[in-house]
């Protein structure tokens, strides 16, 4: 469970969230305006931003947690997937998400490259390993991004806009990806596409004038427009 107890942020002398109480028990669908704070929120779980108030996951505060700690409980998959070795592999790539459980100046495991090669064969990437990241389409790096969340075995998976650089045919693979997930982690997705978010039959918040408003996962979407007014 993500708890938010007080929670408010700004930016730029701008007042984004304030004095947000909400409880995430597992998935949730955040929508708002662009703007609205709907990345600040999520991104303040993994230590991203910052901001005043309490986030407690499972009960501990997340200012007392050491990163490597909180990486093995949360992790956070940006809309676009940025990479500082433009040579980097594939397999290298999701291998990274081993990182928090590398004990220092070790390699990583025989177990952990099995996890690798897993959570590709899951995904159906496996025939991509050897090649460039930055070879890969859009979709294929959203791919490998969730397969890294996978193999770094965080049991939250947060989603920042993951469709939106994804044409129809990808938008519904991630989301039939996203719904089998639900299954095994908790699920956190930003969104602006109300018809991808009402696909994945969660409960939603929608941000507006720095306030949070939850509804249910039998919400209307097509009433929900109104709410970007």
């Amino acid at each position: 469970m993500i708890e938010f107890s007080n929670f408010s942020c700004s930016f730029n002398n701008r007042e984004i969230l304030k004095n947000i109480n909400l409880k995430i028990k597992d998935h949730l669908v955040i929508l708002g305006s662009n703007g609205s704070g709907k990345s600040t929120l999520v991104k303040s779980v993994c230590k991203l931003v910052k901001y005043e108030g309490n986030i407690l996951l499972d009960g501990k505060n997340t200012e007392t947690y050491e990163q490597k700690e909180l990486a093995k409980k949360v992790v956070y998959i940006p809309t676009k997937l940025e990479i500082a070795d433009e040579f980097i592999s594939v397999e290298e790539f999701v291998l990274l998400g081993r990182f928090a459980h590398k004990r220092s100046f070790f390699d990583y495991t025989k177990e952990d490259r099995l996890l690798v090669e897993k959570n590709l064969e899951f995904l159906k990437l496996s025939h991509l390993k050897k090649h460039s990241v930055k070879s890969l389409s859009s979709g294929e790096q959203q791919l490998i991004q969730i397969a890294q969340a996978l193999t770094q075995q965080s049991k939250t998976i947060i989603f920042d806009e993951p469709t939106a650089n994804l044409d129809p045919r990808n938008t519904m693979l991630i989301a039939s990806h996203i719904r089998e997930l639900k299954n095994s982690h908790n699920i956190l997705v930003i969104t602006h596409d109300l018809e991808f978010a009402s696909s994945l039959g969660i409960d939603v918040a929608f941000i507006k004038n720095a306030s949070v408003r939850l509804y249910n996962e039998q919400i209307d979407f097509k009433e929900m427009v109104n709410e970007y007014d």
